[in-house]
């Protein structure tokens, strides 16, 4: 392999915190010296358009597609990604070929002890549909205003006095030295998104050499948790609108699989758990699901 080797990343304090850490996951690895990885920051369309939510302006695809064109052009050797923030369909040439080990995957509330203890008629600031929902589950009575943009900028609209409270990644919070920042919530009153906590690490498919020298790093209960995960997204063909949870968690020699999906407003909510064995289990608890649903709550699905 001809170094330096070029890992493609957003600008972002995080994402960068996580460029580094596959940077030293790999020269640890492979024993390979200090230059031997350059961090390329590239910014992508979510980074710029701050304003309007996801699904206003193209969904996911905003934190990946930059990244992609990069990876496909040559311009960058391997690209790091929050898992949770990677569409289910990826373009064929590229894979998903590592993951590191999973970090916290419950989200930590900003601003109050906890759901019950948020002041009646609350405004929570978050763009996420699963926590709006969740909370609004929760909290009936609580509003939601648009939270877009990294964790400073979010903390300092809460600071600000724009919210009363809102949510973020305890994995974010931790990689970014802010563990004790907020209070979590319990993955039994708030189920995280799929793949929350991970960091996975994709490169071009035809690229043997790397995907071998990337193999070395993969934390084979993560990959294989969050993979499933994503294959219970893919099976309910939501989209970043669609209200979704999912939590795969390793089980003896099972893998445990907890979901559920919500309407907008969180007044209807459809749970489920299953002991899976592979990705079609996966897809048969989101079609259980599914069939469970009102119309209603089916229709923010694409099955």
């Amino acid at each position: 392999m001809q170094f330096p080797i070029r890992l493609g990343t957003r600008g972002s304090p995080l994402a960068l915190t996580q460029a580094r850490m596959v940077q030293t996951a790999l020269r640890a690895a492979h024993g390979w010296p200090e230059d031997a990885i350059e961090i390329v920051a590239i910014k992508t369309s979510g980074d710029r358009i701050q304003d309007r939510a996801l699904s206003e302006v193209g969904g996911k695809a905003l934190w990946t597609k930059e990244l992609d064109r990069a990876l496909i052009d040559g311009e960058i050797h391997f690209a790091v990604h929050s898992m949770k923030d990677v569409e289910t369909i990826r373009p064929a040439e590229i894979v998903i070929a590592t993951m590191l080990p999973r970090a916290d995957v419950r989200d930590r509330l900003i601003g109050a002890e906890s759901l019950k203890a948020l002041p009646a008629h609350a405004v929570i600031g978050t763009s996420s549909p699963r926590r709006s929902a969740q909370v609004r589950r929760a909290r009936p009575d609580t509003t939601v205003t648009l939270f877009r943009g990294n964790v400073d900028t979010r903390l300092a609209k809460l600071a600000a006095g724009e919210a009363d409270a809102t949510l973020l990644a305890a994995a974010g919070l931790s990689r970014l030295d802010r563990p004790d920042v907020g209070n979590p919530i319990a993955v039994d009153e708030m189920l995280p998104a799929p793949a929350q906590g991970a960091v996975g690490i994709e490169t071009l498919a035809s690229n043997e050499a790397m995907v071998a020298a990337l193999s070395a790093i993969d934390d084979v209960a993560t990959s294989t948790c969050v993979r499933i995960e994503r294959a219970f997204l893919a099976a309910l063909a939501g989209d970043c609108k669609s209200p979704v949870a999912a939590l795969a968690e390793m089980a003896g020699d099972s893998i445990r699989l907890r979901a559920e999906i919500l309407t907008e407003d969180g007044a209807e909510h459809v749970a489920g758990e299953r002991q899976i064995g592979g990705p079609d289990d996966a897809a048969g608890l989101a079609h259980e699901l599914l069939d469970r649903a009102s119309p209603a709550l089916r229709s923010l699905f694409g099955k």
